[in-house]
């Protein structure tokens, strides 16, 4: 895990090698202390006897961020009904978190029921009774040289000992009291305890040196007591909302794990009785419906698919692949004996491995399967009728689903069979006729070697044609994209839809972004606020109104430990997970103002942490809603100090931005690394394209894009953007510009003609 506090301890740990004092004791003399310490002696175990004891009681705590597992850490329990003591950031902000006990049993933790930053502790809650507790010693009663014991999951390493000894018993980090400990304390040994020699816990493993890998910190367990005596707890369905589903259109039932991340549905663990389902909460509108969707089995020997006619509980009935096969099931119970299949079939029209689209129509007392748009099963059972549609998952394997739909017709249309040859004959000429596989072996087996040869210079061709083809569809969609974003910000400032045109740019990078379904699911944020009588009269109010609704009721939260990573910047992925940067956080703000009918509400571009603005009255100065921390109020002064080291910023940054602006300035955080390397030239390319098609007149990114450009070997398209920077360049700058750009054509220029 992180250390937040590590570049101050480079300092402590000069201050320990200059000078070692012994505590105060907390209150004890040192007499009396000294007393307890060989009373203690006397009692001691073997580090042996400490590792058989406590090891039942340490747990193992994973944190799962965007892209799988975040980080591990270690914890332990402090109460048989299911309390666990760890550090803050070992469970990190919103995030998932798994508990594993030293036996290998996972549990399932349900509420993070105190925690405090500044100490970095927190204890969470999990569901399993019974656990073995760790006692607690006093923290008040450690003596400098006093032997100890550390345990935890160091370096992944599960469960390990080591022994060490206090070098002091107070020393101040920051504020904070904590036990300076000669010890190795590496990653995985946060939130672990810290033990004395009779095996209870003394501390909570916190920090390492930066200096010294035999030195670390705990925090004292007097202070993890007090945190215990004024929990602030958090239910995990409060405190989760990394990839969670989002709550006003699914429900999910019979257990398993549903996440989704950019429109994609993942489901993972076996639920009840081996069935998991989440439900599409608003059922289908007319007796006769479809139901559809897209999804992708981890394993052939799972099975998942739509669930349909369901009553929330056990009943429904589900259509679903499994082992190559497509199955049509009713379930009639909460287990295997009471399941009746209707139907099973394989079809060519199934592709194992990849995305295949399912759709159900039913029809009177009709059912028909469709997989592909290929009909595959067709029965008459009317058991149940009504209730609700949505995904269901059977057994371990994971799966994955996008594109579910409910309507009265969702079938594809197909182009005209004219239209279609043309295409198909297209797609041939380049990559050639079907050939016969045994003619062609019998022919090849005349000379094998030869054979061999001319195969695989035949798959190089190939590969060469489906990475052209592959770039194509790239290119293709991007342009679409670029022109979808042109178009609207060409409309006048009050009517371009700033939201719409962020989710186009994460469509940019992600073909499969649902643009609707993410516009619908803003717009029903919108009615869970529309009426209320803090809207839209009063500005001032409205916009306590909307801090309380987006920063406390739907835990939206400026992204602090994983701030790099680019699902920041796209604003699906910030309503799914309530996590964003400044700029994102304040689109999603700004754009709720401007359709709840909040008046004089606007994006304040300040550096480094853009901001929302509003002005309470006409003619008021600003003020500033810092949504990054949780929609705090400041002053323009406030926030300029609050932003730059000398209080100064720009006057254009102090002024309100247009929706164009804000746009090329998301456009520039996925630019992301600078562009001297190589690969993030490359990277850069197409945010570069998009930006210039935003924004021609930029000199700046025309220059960046032309170095690109004759970094990737497209001098055509590098002498394009120097040209056009030859002939934009005012009349009256002359000298070293003009002649620069001037050397820079005549070299692509030279390269060319050689």
């Amino acid at each position: 895990m992180r250390f937040s506090r590590s570049v101050l301890l480079s300092a402590v740990f000069l201050g320990f090698l200059i000078e070692v004092s012994p505590g105060d004791g907390d209150g004890v003399s040192v007499e009396e202390a000294e007393r307890r310490a060989v009373d203690a002696e006397a009692e001691s175990r073997s580090v042996e006897q400490i590792a058989k004891a406590v090891r039942p009681s340490l747990v193992k705590v994973t944190q799962f961020g965007r892209e799988g597992v975040y980080g591990v850490g270690s914890g332990f329990v402090i109460s048989s009904e299911g309390l666990i003591a760890t550090n803050r950031h070992v469970i990190g902000e919103a995030r998932r978190i798994k508990v594993e006990t030293s036996d290998g049993v996972e549990h399932a933790v349900t509420e993070v029921l105190a925690s405090d930053h500044r100490l970095d502790l927190a204890i969470l809650r999990v569901s399993s009774k019974g656990l073995k507790p760790l006692e607690l010693g006093d923290s008040a009663l450690v003596t400098q040289g006093q032997p100890v014991v550390v345990m935890g999951n160091p370096g992944g390493l599960s469960y390990s000992l080591v022994g060490g000894f206090v070098s002091e018993s107070q020393r101040d980090i920051e504020g904070v009291p904590m036990i300076q400990v000669a010890a190795p304390i590496i990653e995985g040994n946060s939130g672990g305890p810290l033990l004395d020699r009779q095996g209870r816990v003394l501390g909570v493993l916190t920090l390492r040196s930066a200096l010294a890998e035999n030195l670390g910190f705990a925090m004292p367990v007097n202070t993890l007591k007090r945190l215990l005596e004024r929990p602030n707890p958090i239910p995990m369905e409060r405190w989760l909302t990394i990839g969670v589903l989002n709550p006003r259109f699914w429900l999910p039932r019979m257990g398993g794990q549903w996440t989704q991340r950019a429109g994609v549905v993942n489901v993972e663990q076996t639920g009840n009785a081996g069935r998991s389902l989440c439900l599409w909460k608003t059922p289908p509108q007319t007796e006769d419906f479809e139901a559809a969707v897209s999804v992708r089995l981890q394993e052939e020997a799972g099975a998942a698919g739509l669930a349909f006619c369901a009553d929330e509980e056990d009943r429904h009935y589900g259509f679903y692949p499994t082992a190559g096969k497509l199955r049509l099931t009713r379930f009639d119970g909460p287990n295997v004996f009471t399941w009746k299949v209707l139907g099973e079939v394989a079809s060519k029209a199934y592709l194992p491995g990849d995305w295949n689209t399912l759709r159900v129509r039913i029809e009177g007392a009709r059912i028909r399967c469709f997989v592909n748009e290929t009909q595959v099963l067709e029965v008459e059972d009317e058991v149940f009728r009504g209730g609700r549609a949505g995904l269901c998952k059977f057994r371990h394997p994971a799966a994955s689903f996008k594109h579910f739909k409910l309507g009265t017709d969702l079938a594809q249309k197909t182009a005209p069979a004219e239209a279609d040859a043309v295409l198909s004959k297209s797609v041939e000429s380049v990559l050639g006729g079907a050939v016969n596989r045994e003619d062609t072996l019998q022919a090849l087996m005349k000379d094998p070697e030869a054979g061999g040869r001319i195969l695989r210079d035949q798959r190089k061709v190939l590969e060469r044609s489906a990475a052209f083809l592959k770039d194509l569809g790239v290119e293709l969609h991007r342009r679409a994209v670029r022109a979808e974003l042109v178009a609207e910000l060409a409309l006048p400032e009050d009517k371009a839809d700033l939201f719409r045109c962020a989710l186009l740019l994460a469509k940019y990078d992600n073909p499969e972004l649902d643009v609707s379904a993410y516009e619908r699911a803003f717009a029903q944020m919108v009615e869970e606020l529309r009426g209320d009588p803090a809207l839209p009269e009063d500005t001032g109010k409205a916009i306590a109104r909307i801090n309380r609704f987006l920063f406390e009721e739907n835990g939206f939260h400026g992204s602090r430990s994983d701030s790099g990573n680019r699902s920041n910047s796209y604003i699906n992925e910030v309503l799914d997970d309530r996590e964003g940067l400044p700029i994102t956080l304040s689109v999603v703000y700004l754009e709720l103002a401007r359709r709840l009918g909040v008046r004089q509400v606007e994006g304040i571009p300040l550096p480094s942490r853009f901001m929302v603005g509003y002005r309470a009255s006409e003619g008021d100065s600003f003020m500033l809603v810092d949504v990054f921390n949780g929609g705090k109020l400041l002053t323009m002064e406030e926030a300029v100090a609050d932003v730059s080291n000398d209080g100064w910023v720009p006057e254009k940054a102090r002024q309100p931005a247009s929706k164009r602006e804000i746009l090329l300035r998301m456009i520039q955080n996925l630019m992301g690394a600078p562009r001297d390397s190589a690969v993030a030239a490359l990277e850069s390319l197409p945010y570069l394209d998009l930006s210039l098609a935003l924004n021609p007149d930029s000199g700046r990114e025309r220059v960046s894009r032309a170095a690109v450009r004759e970094r990737n070997g497209d001098r055509e398209g590098a002498r394009e953007d120097v040209s056009w920077l030859l002939e934009h360049l005012p009349t009256d700058v002359s000298g070293d510009p003009r002649s620069k750009l001037q050397s820079w054509l005549d070299r692509l220029d030279g390269a060319e003609r050689r």
